[in-house]
């Protein structure tokens, strides 16, 4: 079973879910919390392997949680829950160490799939949703935290598939459906996918694909 804390500020949410989760023979929902002070000291407490955390709330918001937990605890798994209206934050939370991210409105079987998919080392980026924060930088590209600059040097290393897969990756796609836009297998896309995060110089392919939607307007 893989352990799951809850995070949200509203009770309705937190505790709706966390009953909803904990009726799943593979998660056990380990305990709740209400922001993201409180994510830390409960992780540090149950040790859950993944972190359910609401983005916007009131005192600690969930991108310093993420942070606060990703500094402390390298382990555990921090899972995004949000909203379309929080779009502006989600490339601040990725950068802290989120392995993705979920709509709140989503089914459970979705939101327990992506658990299941961030706890074998995967990367949940919803694709229509990854298209609106790619579109949105491209008309105003710059984060929540004024972090964009100039293109970094190490793109020039990359081919021209390696870009192509790049540019996949940040609209969320995973490796089979990047073959399939690509015609090439998916041994193949996972050779490129390793290429470009070692000459990018990137931890993994969460920060590819946030590379990707920082820089996509003047790459792609």
């Amino acid at each position: 079973m893989i352990k799951v804390l809850v995070v949200d500020d509203q009770p309705l949410v937190r505790e709706g879910l966390s009953t909803l989760l904990s009726l799943r023979p593979e998660i056990e929902v380990v305990g709740i919390a209400t922001d993201g002070a409180d994510a830390l000291t409960k992780s540090l407490e149950l040790l859950p392997q993944i972190v359910l955390m609401d983005i916007r709330m009131p005192g600690v918001n969930g991108v310093e949680g993420t942070r606060m937990i990703r500094e402390r605890m390298k382990d555990v798994k921090v899972l995004i829950l949000t909203t379309f209206n929080d779009s502006e934050y989600i490339l601040d939370a990725l950068e802290e160490g989120a392995s993705g991210y979920l709509l709140k409105d989503m089914p459970t079987d979705t939101i327990v799939q992506a658990i299941l998919t961030v706890h074998h080392g995967g990367v949940v980026l919803p694709k229509d949703f990854t298209t609106q924060v790619l579109a949105e930088l491209r008309i105003k590209p710059q984060s929540t935290t004024g972090r964009i600059e100039q293109l970094p040097n190490s793109l020039g290393q990359l081919s021209e598939r390696e870009k192509e897969v790049l540019e996949h990756l940040g609209k969320g796609l995973n490796n089979k459906e990047i073959a399939e836009k690509l015609f090439i297998t998916e041994g193949t896309v996972k050779n490129h996918v390793s290429n470009l995060i070692h000459k990018l110089e990137l931890r993994d392919r969460t920060q590819a694909a946030i590379y990707a939607v920082r820089y996509g307007n003047t790459i792609f």
